[in-house]
């Protein structure tokens, strides 16, 4: 006995529509996405940040940039830090004045004579006392004045060391803080430029995603109106592509786009063979 069967076939146009749309289907998954035209990218450093980056890795800049500093600190400490503060008119100073002190000490021994021949003792022994106790005390004064002139252009260029060796430390300190203070100036403005930079290649990611998502949208809403006119339902399309997705995002939604259209193809298929 032969069996019969019937079988309830959709419209000629339902048919058209839907082999079209399995032939564009085919031909769109043929050829692999090339995901390298929205794969993310990091801006490079900005030329500000190279700088920034060189001067704070460079010798005797961000690197030691204390250490001439210190260095010249120590030249002016020890027992003879002094030494380069001595006044070269020193000498000069000393000199004449001895040479004043010398006049005016032979002037008092002239004193001492003119007093022994108005008392009647010139040339006598007590002319002779007066002129060595004038002389020893005479001595002794220009010592004094000699050392004590000494002793001022020491403690002059004593404190003068001391002044240059606090003035080097102050250095070594802030010398090192204005170089990062340009170190960080430079490094925030690059940080925008590259901000920028980075605007501009996400941007630029995101209009390449789009662009090579386009036929799957496409391709998508045809699907929908496809299956919409077939039941004879209203049919409802949402868009696969969201925007400024994240790379993970981005992975995910070419995963469920593939699947969803295959397995929409693969329904069709099973019901063209049923």
């Amino acid at each position: 006995m032969a069996v019969q069967q019937t079988q309830a076939l959709p419209p000629q146009y339902v048919e058209d529509l839907q082999k079209d749309l399995g032939t564009q289907l085919t031909a769109l998954s043929a050829s692999p996405l090339d995901t390298s035209k929205f794969a993310p990218g990091v801006a490079g450093q900005d030329a500000a940040q190279q700088a920034a980056y060189q001067m704070a890795t460079t010798t005797g800049q961000g690197i030691g940039a204390f250490q001439p500093y210190i260095t010249q600190a120590g030249a002016y400490s020890g027992p003879s830090g002094y030494s380069a503060f001595m006044s070269p008119y020193q000498q000069d100073v000393i000199d004449a004045t001895l040479k004043e002190y010398d006049q005016q000490a032979a002037a008092g021994l002239t004193g001492i004579g003119q007093q022994a021949a108005m008392s009647g003792n010139l040339g006598g022994g007590r002319e002779g006392v007066m002129r060595a106790q004038y002389q020893n005390k005479s001595d002794m004064n220009r010592a004094l004045l000699q050392s004590g002139l000494l002793q001022q252009g020491f403690t002059q260029a004593n404190q003068l060391a001391n002044q240059a060796f606090g003035q080097q430390q102050a250095l070594a300190q802030q010398v090192p803080q204005l170089y990062g203070a340009d170190v960080n100036t430079l490094r925030s403005a690059g940080a925008g430029q590259q901000a920028q930079a980075q605007a501009v290649l996400d941007a630029q990611r995101e209009a390449n995603r789009l662009a090579a998502y386009e036929p799957y949208e496409r391709l998508g809403f045809l699907q929908s109106g496809v299956a919409s006119i077939a039941s004879g339902a209203p049919g409802q399309y949402q868009s696969m592509v969201t925007p400024n997705p994240t790379p993970l995002q981005t992975a995910l939604g070419i995963a469920s786009v593939g699947g969803g259209l295959l397995g929409n193809y693969g329904d069709y298929l099973r019901g063209l063979n049923a």
